[in-house]
């Protein structure tokens, strides 16, 4: 009969211990919850500290441009006189703004064009004075032949990629390379 008080005893010490534990644990996930939400406020209150500040930051810049608009004002009517551009000051595209430039030095240099056709080599161009090494001929009459070759050719064939064309020009050598995949 005494070992059934001993049970009984440490049974309601074991449910004791269990319920303050339980009791603890739900307190600490309580705590825990509210610094985390305290936590989150913090945060919330901070950013809004420096979303405050940068807004009082570009208060403070447009209260002193808009202060120094009067006082530039002043200076503008008395010493500068600049006035605001009209209608008829804008310009419709690039090259009304070219227009308005100065014009070049006499020692500039050429512009760089792109794109263009060849000009026809004339008997007095610096080239007519040239000898090729490989054929022996004048440098414009071998230029002209290349050139009217090349367009015989490519008018002929109706060549369309660059491709063709390279290999359409000259003696054959770049349309050895094209055949080859070089």
């Amino acid at each position: 009969m005494a070992s059934q008080p001993i049970k009984t005893g440490s049974r309601m010490r074991q449910a004791s211990w269990a319920a303050t534990l339980s009791v603890a644990l739900g307190l600490f996930l309580a705590l825990t919850f509210h610094v985390n939400a305290i936590k989150s406020e913090v945060r919330l209150a901070e950013r809004r500290i420096v979303s405050l500040e940068r807004e009082k930051l570009l208060l403070e810049t447009e209260f002193q441009s808009r202060a120094s608009q009067r006082q530039l004002a002043e200076w503008n009517a008395v010493e500068f006189g600049y006035v605001a551009p009209r209608a008829g000051q804008f310009l419709e595209n690039e090259t009304q703004l070219a227009i308005l430039g100065t014009p070049p030095r006499a020692d500039a240099p050429q512009p760089i064009r792109v794109a263009r056709v060849a000009p026809p080599i004339e008997d007095d161009s610096p080239l007519s004075d040239w000898v090729s090494p490989l054929t022996g001929q004048p440098m414009a009459a071998e230029a002209r032949e290349a050139v009217a070759a090349g367009a015989r050719r490519a008018a002929a064939k109706g060549a369309a990629t660059l491709a063709e064309r390279l290999a359409m020009t000259g003696d054959g050598e770049f349309g050895e390379l094209v055949e080859a995949g070089q």
